[in-house]
């Protein structure tokens, strides 16, 4: 598995299962399938409400915990330092750990900041290795970096091939902040990015899936990331990605893919804030 050091000189594996949207007695299932399948890094997040699950998973995978990386994040709701604090006690309880690999701010909305400082202060205490935020668009992140005492190790925002994120790419680069992507097979566009034809030609060449291309494109820039599925065969397959290397051309070629849009709403746009709290 390779992984990346993050700013902290953590190691984080470059790409993790994430567990959104799927649902509690079907998550833990996933998890294991995971697990087996050599995931080592599993993201969940108190708003995903499968906390527990992940947990059950934990117990039963038989793999030692300091060998997994365990990530969550932090709702709005909890935006203050007290709740930000008693939230991330609570989630380590339900994922059964006494440590958390890394836990991020969700959303930049709320008083994310005293949020933030009680992550701060909870990987001073070693509760956790690493602390990131999610969401954050180029000038949060900023921000955020520059009037906080431990920087974040990451920041996790939409990345796939419609919307590729060049701009906050290289913004996380200047300030040695780690690029995860969410939704990297392109959520609801899925099917219009498997059946793109020079995705499907590259695939064709190396013998691989036009999924695992779009996987590996971002893995070759550096980024971290955590495609979901609930098919044990996808699970597996997501992760098969390390027996090939695209070419400059090739990366060029999918480059062209990118529509520099989000397929949500933008953090620019006020209804973000109503969505967010729905």
């Amino acid at each position: 598995m390779e992984k990346i050091k993050l700013n902290n000189n953590i190691e984080m594996p470059i790409i993790g299962f994430g567990v959104f949207q799927l649902p509690e007695k079907e998550c833990e299932e996933c998890v294991i399938d995971a697990i087996e399948a050599n995931y080592r890094l599993i993201d969940t997040a108190q708003a995903y409400y499968n906390e527990e699950a992940v947990g059950r998973a934990i117990i039963r995978c038989g793999v030692p915990r300091e060998e997994l990386f365990l990530a969550t994040k932090g709702w709005v709701t909890e935006h203050s330092y007290e709740k930000a604090r008693m939230s991330v006690m609570t989630s380590m309880r339900k994922l059964q750990t006494n440590y958390l690999d890394l836990v991020l701010i969700h959303q930049p909305l709320g008083d994310y900041y005293a949020a933030y400082h009680a992550l701060e202060d909870l990987y001073k205490e070693g509760k956790l290795w690493a602390i990131g935020i999610s969401n954050f668009s180029a000038e949060r992140m900023a921000d955020l970096t520059a009037f906080n005492e431990i920087p974040p190790a990451v920041n996790q925002v939409e990345t796939h091939l419609f919307f590729q994120q060049n701009t906050l790419n290289e913004w996380m680069s200047k300030l040695g902040i780690q690029h995860e992507a969410w939704g990297p097979l392109a959520e609801h566009r899925v099917s219009e990015l498997l059946d793109n034809q020079a995705i499907i030609r590259i695939a064709g060449k190396y013998g691989k899936t036009p999924a695992q291309v779009a996987l590996r494109f971002n893995i070759q820039r550096g980024i971290v990331v955590i495609p979901k599925s609930s098919k044990q065969e996808r699970i597996r397959e997501n992760i098969d990605i390390f027996d090939f290397v695209l070419t400059d051309d090739e990366m060029s070629e999918i480059r062209t893919l990118d529509e520099n849009k989000s397929l949500w709403l933008p953090y620019d746009d006020p209804n973000i804030v109503e969505m967010a709290m729905s």
